[in-house]
């Protein structure tokens, strides 16, 4: 008893253990030789937070470092002893923790998955989508472009829509047709790159036209985009038009204010489709 109450490991005096399908998972990607970078990059990928992760490795090496050491072999008998008769075998020594519980068929998730764009977001031909099924890399797709047809392409459910769909959406697709071949697949789909989406820039700019839009891109990072403003930009009086509920409506942009840190509400987050004009 006292053994056990003197062995507790430091994940555990540091606070709760970390999820046990998470530990269930690294042990077993580890038996089948996977790297610790490779087993962390995965698990990151469908939704785990890198800091658990890692608590999760530290709290697996401290057990195996708080396991009780074999005990030292005993000294040798004299020569001359007499031959002993062998002593019964010991009984078995007592349980003092809890078995763990069984490893659940899908790894449950405690957090909001990093999608790489917001939830309403709309798939799009061109855009470049990652697909990740826990604890089944065989299907799971590191590279899939949504082509002009708004297809992709899933090992095992071959052709899939997705083009006018959330990234939520197309997880929810993509699982209903891995559930004909595996029990309870957990998908993750993340937007790597958005492409079907522009901003466009009017005007005394460096660069006209149409940009690739990036989520969170701002005004000042799309003049950026653009090579900058020309020598007879008006560069108080820029503005940026947006439709809205099938209305269009103005709003200001002055280069000098923001480029001095004034009025930075002013260097907003940019939609699709928003237009920036630099008048001459």
């Amino acid at each position: 008893m006292a053994l056990g109450i003197a062995i507790i490991s430091s994940a555990a005096q540091a606070g709760k253990a970390p999820p046990l399908e998470l530990l269930q998972y690294i042990r077993e990607t580890k038996q089948q030789g996977y790297a610790d970078a490779k087993i962390k990059s995965q698990a990151v990928a469908v939704g785990w937070p890198a800091a658990t992760v890692d608590q999760a490795f530290a709290y697996l090496r401290d057990e195996k470092l708080s396991q009780p050491a074999a005990p030292l072999a005993q000294a040798a008998e004299p020569a001359a002893a007499a031959p002993v008769a062998p002593s019964p075998a010991p009984p078995k020594q007592l349980q003092t923790t809890a078995p763990e519980p069984a490893m659940p068929k899908q790894a449950p998730v405690q957090e909001p998955v990093a999608r790489g764009a917001p939830d309403d977001y709309v798939i799009g031909s061109g855009d470049t989508l990652q697909i990740t099924v826990w604890n089944h890399p065989e299907v799971s797709v590191p590279v899939a472009v949504v082509r002009p047809d708004g297809k992709i392409t899933v090992p095992l459910v071959k052709e899939l829509e997705v083009s006018g769909l959330t990234p939520l959406q197309a997880e929810r697709r993509i699982t209903e047709g891995l559930t004909k071949f595996y029990e309870d697949p957990n998908v993750a789909v993340v937007v790597a790159t958005i492409n079907s989406k522009k901003v466009y820039i009017v005007g005394a700019a460096q660069k006209q036209g149409p940009l690739p839009y990036t989520y969170g891109m701002t005004v000042m990072q799309a003049l950026s985009e653009a090579g900058g403003l020309t020598d007879y930009a008006k560069r108080k009086r820029i503005y940026i038009l947006r439709r809205d509920n099938g209305q269009t409506y103005r709003l200001d942009f002055n280069y000098d204010n923001v480029v001095k840190g004034q009025n930075m509400e002013q260097n907003i987050v940019l939609l699709p489709d928003d237009t920036v004009v630099i008048p001459h």
